[in-house]
């Protein structure tokens, strides 16, 4: 069955419709969250609430064409709450626990964290390359960030995208532009 067939049953509350979709779209998630949060716990956590926001609000959803659009606007609104909730854990934290719990999680990072990521198997000890794109995407601003993982990993275009941000198409291109030759400049 074609997407938009299985997004018009999931708008009627077709619920093995909705996972269906959700099938076609869970990788594209998890990755833009991952890349934006910076953690496997915190991206699931993200798309987990996003996919029940989904499911809350599919019947508002008025061109089953726009659900890529809709989708990725609620996943970037989960990642927010989960930066904020980020911002505030690290009000209350010491460095020395701020320390001892990124020492835990990076000894927990593994090549198949990696291979998720980047959506294929990476093999071992390429995890590098995770941590170089995360480096790459770090070199940017928040908005670029967002920008530039809403287009390469969420695969939206520019209209859609301006959707999402508030922005004009022409704009979302112009700093989709600036923010690629940035992450090109970086990994030269």
């Amino acid at each position: 069955m074609q997407e938009l067939e299985l997004i018009k049953k999931a708008m009627n509350g077709d619920q093995k419709a909705f996972c269906d979709v959700y099938d076609l779209y869970k990788d594209r998630m998890f990755r833009y969250a991952f890349y934006r949060l910076g953690s496997r716990p915190d991206a699931e956590d993200a798309v987990s609430e996003c996919v029940l926001s989904m499911w809350k609000q599919i019947r508002s959803l008025r061109k089953p064409g726009a659900f890529a659009a809709w989708a990725f606007r609620i996943l970037s609104s989960c990642c927010g709450k989960v930066i904020k909730r980020q911002i505030d854990d690290r009000k209350t934290v010491s460095i020395d626990d701020y320390r001892a719990e990124a020492a835990a999680a990076d000894a927990a990072a593994d090549s198949s964290d990696a291979a998720l990521a980047v959506g294929k198997d990476l093999g071992p000890g390429n995890a590098d390359l995770v941590l170089i794109l995360r480096e790459a995407l770090d070199s940017l601003t928040e908005a670029e960030r967002n920008i530039v993982l809403l287009s390469v990993v969420g695969g939206l275009k520019s209209g859609e995208i301006a959707e999402n941000t508030g922005m004009t198409p022409g704009s979302v291109r112009s700093s989709l532009s600036r923010s690629l030759k940035k992450v090109r400049g970086y990994l030269e």
